[in-house]
């Protein structure tokens, strides 16, 4: 019985090492694709531009003036503020449009609802250039909008491309399915026993909200909100399309410092402090998963 007990504990040790091996096998090639393409070209970045080898110099010295001569630049500062601007307000109205979505998706199963959701995920199958295009002959000079308004007399239309207001209406377009998809997801981990209960003691619709509803989807609506900052934050193709030429997001700044000054230096430096700023929210993202995942432990 003795030598039985040692044989089953020396098989549930092996299987337990097998298990391991195999999920750290699994995890390992996306870990390596993040280190070489990710974390390894961020901390290069960052060394390239706080290492700086003076003119007549033999070897780099630690120095800010890159960081200095952004933050001194007041195109640069405008440009910084202005993305945190347009990323702060889309984030904002993702929320206004797509949480009362989602409770309306959560409790409703009509064949209204199923439409409603087919609509709100349409958008995830756009390529972002279709949409840039789609959006210029829409709401642009003599598009959609426009001739519309002139057939019914309105002739005080003033477009919204080439402005913040398109940037901010194609970023929330493009938007809506992803947040969607996690609130309604998130409130559906909410048990209906508990909803019944609450209205069965007299609780109203928006006592129910309040204190049941908006606590427990929390979670998921920092996870939305963490994810839409940093996509927001480094969206290139739409603000490249519909914003105007100044001010301009970091994403088309950076691209036209490259491109066209040639400062490799500069966007490298402007890269960096993008980077810098959604490793910020990324940090609360993680650490909203993680506790999420401890607290199920």
């Amino acid at each position: 019985m003795a030598s039985q007990s040692i044989t089953f504990s020396t098989i549930r040790r092996l299987r337990h090492v097998t298990s391991a091996l195999v999920g750290y096998l699994l995890v390992t090639p996306p870990l390596l694709v993040m280190i070489f393409l990710i974390f390894l070209p961020a901390l290069q970045a960052v060394v390239r531009t706080l290492f700086v080898q003076a003119q007549g110099a033999s070897a780099a010295t630690l120095s800010l003036v890159n960081y200095t001569a952004f933050f001194g630049n007041p195109i640069a500062r405008s440009n910084l503020w202005f993305t945190i601007w347009v990323t702060l307000v889309t984030v904002a109205i993702l929320f206004v449009i797509c949480f009362p979505l989602a409770i309306y998706l959560r409790f409703s199963s009509s064949w209204i609802a199923n439409a409603v959701q087919v609509l709100s995920l349409f958008p995830l199958f756009v390529p972002g250039i279709i949409l840039a295009f789609a959006l210029i002959r829409f709401i642009g000079p003599h598009g959609t909008v426009d001739t519309i308004l002139q057939l019914i007399g309105i002739t005080r239309f003033t477009t919204p491309y080439l402005k913040p207001a398109g940037i901010i209406i194609g970023l929330v377009w493009e938007g809506i399915p992803f947040t969607v998809l996690v609130l309604t997801a998130g409130l559906r981990q909410v048990d209906n026993a508990l909803i019944e209960s609450a209205r069965d003691v007299g609780a109203s619709e928006w006592r129910v909200f309040r204190s049941i509803l908006l606590p427990l989807v929390q979670r998921p609506a920092m996870i939305v909100f963490c994810l839409n900052v940093i996509g927001t934050f480094g969206a290139f193709t739409l603000p490249y399309l519909l914003g105007p030429a100044a001010p301009q997001m970091m994403g088309v700044y950076m691209q036209q410092t490259y491109g066209e000054y040639q400062d490799r230096a500069g966007a490298e430096t402007q890269a960096v402090i993008t980077f810098l700023f959604s490793a910020v929210v990324g940090i609360l993202y993680v650490r909203t998963v993680t506790k999420q995942r401890a607290e199920r432990r």
